[in-house]
């Protein structure tokens, strides 16, 4: 537990200065003892008034010459010399025109007082005991404590998290409200209006007290005269006391917490309410008298906890404006807890909110290698419109999207997961790129006029290394080629998603294997700081200087490369969330595709059988000859059935075999189980036998249906 500096400074023009009896009312006459042996000092009196006894005060100024201006209080009081480094004063001198400091603005005000309740000889006047010095002293006066009210509650309120507010309740009560404080919450904390179910339970949640080693300085403290008991119980209250507490319906501690208000420890309600929360052990440590307060936290609608307020014995006890202090602190408290319970909620759901929002993980199309980025614009925004997706389409082809809506609130995320699942329904129909973004932006107008989004959609094939894009309104996408040259793609910037009446262009590009395709948002290029022409030709830079650095002959890896163009960003330059998507094309060799277009005949399944042995044999995959003719087999015979145009049948050699057959029927088929009368029926079953995967497509001329099968 680190230790809490403690400097004492003057907090207000009317404190009384050192030698003040505190009994004397705030009126009275200052008197000022000198050293020991000598004359006191006059204290001062009005300057009309009569002759100042001996051990009273002179009027100001030279003899009786010239009057001074009447002083109305001790306000205009003159204070003595202060001795210097401890040195006594000396004899009859008196100084004149001191300036008291003005408090600190925002620090918590020391206590006042310290120096008129110590005796000379560094006893306390009204105890007697042995003082260390730099010890805090309480409060006397209503001044002073509404000083340290705002001050505390002011640091209170700059916590946004739950430890935050509790921790800046601990600094703010010790060492100058208190010596020692523990902090109790419910566990679980209930958050708005929920209401929880089952016994109410305490934890302590945290503990600050000042240490015995050092004082406030951050000098060693000397040895209390005969410690008492209590102060070193309350050194280890910490220990002592139970970590969970289950508040008793109907105890003594259940009707404190109801109370709400604050109770001195010697109070009969607190007598009983302690060990309850204490323990037996930790109840016995508490300080007697009136050197403990207990006050329950009560947020908005329920208590949610209660703090203990700890002196030491040999400090001055509590007063009766000390409760009203530990109120206001404990209500201060309790709100801000409450706020930051409830604020921890929203950002839950915040967080849980984009996550669903956005993939989990990348697919593993054929033919092409994906990595991501997301980042939130900012800790207190974590939401926003950007996302990213990739979906495997018919073909071994991958539809590769990147959009962004307007603005960063729950509406923009909600809207951005209504565009991107009806992007994932779209690409299912296998709908052209410019037709898919004319149906998101019909798709954006019905959900309302002033929803606004960018959006760039793209489809690879890695058979014929192309790829075809369309634009509406997003950033260009940039191609890192494998020799180190980065490329701004040029494709038509097209009009933002929910404009309406307006027609997308699609344009069909080279995609050569080994090439990189970097797709993001306008908040990786552009800020404050720079537009965002610049922050793609910044980003274009990044790229071929990353490149360089593997060679010609190596790309980067996609995760390094993904780090590397983020470190592009500055401190200042995130004022946008970002969404990152990059695409590695490694395509499929000519030579490890075999295609053919079969008529809708009766013999058409077996010459598709002798076409797929000749294919693996050439491959050198006989061993798996006879599932795939079985296979091959049994699918194209469904799509003869019921085809009117020619089946396209296609194996492609990857890391798996994979066999495609397309047939021009958009009805699906599906898996059913055969009953034991039935002549057919079972194609299908020996299909999700046997493959490793399989499934159907529907395309815009009909379905393919496709299987998998492992390599051996």
């Amino acid at each position: 537990m680190d230790s809490t500096r403690v400097t004492e400074h003057p907090t207000s023009y009317d404190r009384p200065q050192s030698g003040a009896d505190p009994a004397e009312s705030r009126g009275a006459l200052l008197r000022t003892q000198g050293p020991p042996g000598g004359p006191a000092l006059p204290a001062q009196a009005r300057a009309d008034g009569p002759p100042a006894a001996p051990g009273t005060a002179t009027p100001r100024g030279k003899g009786n010459k010239g009057k001074e201006p009447p002083v109305n209080g001790p306000e205009h009081s003159q204070p003595a010399a202060a001795p210097a480094m401890g040195a006594p004063a000396a004899r009859g001198e008196a100084s004149v025109g001191d300036h008291r400091p003005r408090p600190a603005a925002e620090a918590i005000p020391p206590q006042p007082g310290a120096q008129q309740e110590r005796a000379p000889g560094g006893q306390d006047r009204r105890t007697g005991r042995g003082l260390p010095p730099g010890r805090p002293m309480p409060m006397r006066r209503d001044g002073d404590r509404l000083r340290f009210v705002g001050a505390a509650t002011r640091r209170i309120a700059r916590g946004l998290d739950l430890d935050e507010i509790v921790m800046g309740l601990c600094r703010a009560t010790v060492p100058t409200f208190s010596d020692a404080i523990l902090v109790y919450l419910r566990d679980p904390l209930p958050v708005g209006d929920e209401r929880p179910t089952g016994p109410v339970v305490l934890r302590l949640r945290r503990t600050d007290r000042i240490p015995d080693e050092r004082d406030t300085e951050g000098l060693p403290l000397p040895p209390f005269p005969e410690p008492e008991p209590e102060a070193s119980a309350l050194t280890e209250l910490s220990s002592l006391t139970t970590e969970l507490c289950e508040v008793r319906p109907g105890g003594a501690l259940n009707e404190v917490l109801r109370g709400v208000r604050p109770v001195f420890a010697d109070a009969p309600a607190a007598r009983a309410a302690l060990p309850e929360l204490l323990g037996e052990s930790g109840e016995a440590a508490v300080p007697g008298g009136r050197h403990a307060i207990l006050a329950p936290l009560r947020g908005r609608r329920r208590v949610i906890g209660a703090a203990l307020f700890l002196r030491r014995p040999e400090r001055l006890a509590f007063e009766a404006d000390d409760l009203l202090v530990a109120a206001q602190l404990a209500t201060h408290s309790a709100l801000g807890i409450d706020k930051a319970v409830l604020y921890g909620r929203e950002a839950y759901i915040a967080d849980e909110l984009q996550r669903t929002m956005l993939p989990e993980t990348l697919p593993r199309p054929t033919g092409v290698r994906l990595a991501s980025r997301y980042l939130p614009a900012a800790e207190t925004a974590r939401v926003g419109g950007d996302w990213y997706d990739a979906i495997p389409l018919p073909g071994s082809r991958v539809a590769l999207v990147v959009g962004d809506v307007m603005g960063h609130s729950m509406t923009s995320a909600a809207i951005m997961g209504q565009l991107r699942t009806t992007a994932q329904t779209l690409a299912g129909l296998d709908l052209p790129p410019q037709e898919v973004l004319h149906h998101l932006d019909e798709q954006a107008q019905r959900l309302g006029t002033d929803r606004m989004a960018t959006c760039l959609y793209a489809v690879y094939d890695p058979v014929t290394h192309r790829i075809t894009i369309a634009n509406a309104g997003h950033p260009p996408p940039v191609l890192l080629h494998l020799g180190g040259r980065a490329e701004v793609l040029r494709v038509p910037p097209g009009a933002p998603i929910g404009v309406g009446g307006v027609d997308f262009e699609a344009v069909e590009l080279d995609a050569p294997a080994g090439a990189t395709l970097l797709l993001y948002t306008d908040g990786l290029v552009e800020s404050r700081l720079r537009d965002v022409w610049t922050g793609i030709e910044q980003l274009r830079e990044k790229l071929a200087a990353t490149a360089r650095l593997t060679g010609p002959d190596h790309p980067p890896p996609l995760e390094a490369l993904c780090d590397e163009v983020l470190d592009m960003l500055g401190p200042g330059d995130r004022d946008d969330d970002i969404a990152l998507l990059a695409a590695r094309f490694d395509g499929i060799a000519p030579s490890d595709v075999a295609y053919w277009t079969l008529e809708p005949e009766t013999a058409t399944p077996g010459q598709a059988r002798r076409l797929a042995r000749r294919a693996l044999a050439r491959w050198g995959m006989e061993e798996l000859t006879d599932s795939v003719e079985l296979l091959v087999s049994e699918v194209v015979t469904n799509a003869v059935r019921y085809a009117t145009r020619p089946v396209t049948l296609r194996l492609l050699r990857t890391d798996v075999l994979r066999c495609e057959v397309g047939d021009d029927v958009p009805q699906l088929p599906r898996l059913c189980q055969a009953r034991a009368t039935d002549e057919g029926g079972r194609g299908l079953y020996l299909v999700n036998k046997l493959a490793r995967r399989w499934g159907a497509t529907r395309l815009s001329t009909g379905k393919v249906v496709w299987f998998e099968l492992n390599r051996g």
